[in-house]
């Protein structure tokens, strides 16, 4: 069986380099505004579900939480192992299967790294699984884009150039994605990837969590986490509790 373009993609070097700009001190600042809203507990067990390298992770540990990575990627998470500590762990695993049960206190889900999948059986498999990893008054953090605006801003193509390389993308609405197609030379090979991230929006949110167990408390626009507004918003913030049956 063919690999997933995730597993391709997030796998390659080229996706580093691409993303290579990511904004360090936007992703602390987002995870202080968290932890002041959240008030979780001084070490408190929190999830990281696809962590990447553990930017987010290294960082909820500094704080002084006691943090599970997990990614699918083996590229990534060999890097995030260097950071490993008492109260900082990562593993390779697919969040659409359990990893504990009844044991963090919180799950983050965070930049987007939710929506990957062909099926909605999968995507409400991989909550589930999130869920059944709570502790009964658990929280579920997720970060999504928020695909109002996106999709009213979409540019169609652009191009970047990164470490010498010259990286064209498009990005079109298929198939009820939004698909960035990525192509680009490098030492005389040409390369493809793709991404393709389903374009949920808060009506499809809460018909997910409802499938799998999860109520929506509360909702955010930004990482300063402002108030949700569909046409302006940047991100659309979702903080979920166990729904009680």
């Amino acid at each position: 069986m063919a690999d997933k373009w995730y597993q391709n993609w997030f796998n390659s070097p080229y996706y580093h380099i691409l993303y290579q700009n990511r904004n360090n001190q936007e992703a602390q600042y987002f995870i202080d505004n968290l932890a002041q809203h959240l008030q979780l507990a001084p070490g408190a067990r929190v999830l990281d579900i696809a962590c990447g390298r553990g930017r987010h992770s290294i960082y909820l540990n500094k704080k002084g939480y006691d943090v599970t990575g997990i990614d699918l990627s083996y590229s990534s998470i060999a890097h995030a192992q260097q950071f490993e500590n008492e109260h900082l762990h990562f593993y390779r695993h697919d969040m659409r299967k359990l990893l504990h049960i009844n044991y963090f206190e919180a799950a983050f889900n965070l930049f987007t790294s939710f929506g990957y999948f062909d099926t909605d059986k999968d995507h409400i498999d991989a909550l589930v699984s999130f869920r059944k990893s709570l502790k009964a008054e658990g929280l579920l953090i997720l970060d999504y884009f928020n695909t109002h605006k996106i999709l009213k801003d979409l540019v169609p193509s652009e191009s970047k150039t990164l470490s010498g390389i010259d990286f064209n993308i498009k990005k079109e609405i298929a198939d009820g994605k939004i698909i960035k197609s990525i192509s680009f030379k490098h030492e005389g090979e040409e390369h493809f990837y793709q991404e393709k991230v389903a374009a949920f929006r808060f009506a499809d949110f809460e018909k997910l969590f409802s499938a799998s167990g999860f109520k929506i408390s509360r909702c955010f626009g930004d990482y300063s986490l402002a108030p949700y507004h569909a046409d302006t918003s940047d991100r659309l913030i979702l903080i979920c509790t166990k729904a009680h049956v």
